[in-house]
């Protein structure tokens, strides 16, 4: 409850606007209801369309404002800064090419990274030290945002 996440892409797939059936309206609801902040960064998508998205898609739970749960960052940099996780949900190219150890330094500890799209060099960002999960990949371990108990799974 109350951590800040940072999503990375909310249109459905890269060099689009286009956010029909997008994923990441669907994940950021999951999140809110699980009382997250966002912070939502996507180089195409105008900020009116993310806030129209929110409402079509009844994103936002009961009692809660769209400006009191959501920002809408110019850079990635800014969206990532005191964020516990960021999740890549669209494949855009200059995502692969942030620099994570600047967004380490960002980010509260332990910082978290998922990869929802399989673009990132997971083992780099392991060594940098973010906890980092790739969709389909094996975890070996986690670590809880509450404490840094490695959990084997």
């Amino acid at each position: 409850a109350e951590k800040k996440i940072a999503i990375l892409g909310f249109a459905f797939k890269k060099n689009t606007g286009d956010t029909r059936e997008t994923a990441s309206v669907y994940v950021s609801k999951h999140l809110l209801k699980e009382h997250a902040k966002l912070a939502i960064y996507d180089p195409q998508v105008p900020d009116a369309q993310v806030k129209a998205d929110f409402e079509e898609y009844d994103a936002l739970p009961q009692g809660f404002s769209f400006e009191n749960r959501v920002t809408l960052p110019k850079n990635a940099y800014d969206a990532c800064k005191d964020a516990h996780a960021v999740c890549v949900l669209t494949e855009w190219d200059e995502f692969k090419d942030l620099d994570f150890e600047k967004i380490f330094k960002l980010m509260v500890k332990p910082a978290f990274v998922f990869d929802g799209r399989n673009i990132l060099n997971l083992p780099k960002l392991k060594k940098i030290g973010f906890q980092v999960y790739g969709i389909g990949q094996p975890m070996q371990g986690h670590v809880q945002m509450d404490n840094e108990k490695t959990v084997l799974m």
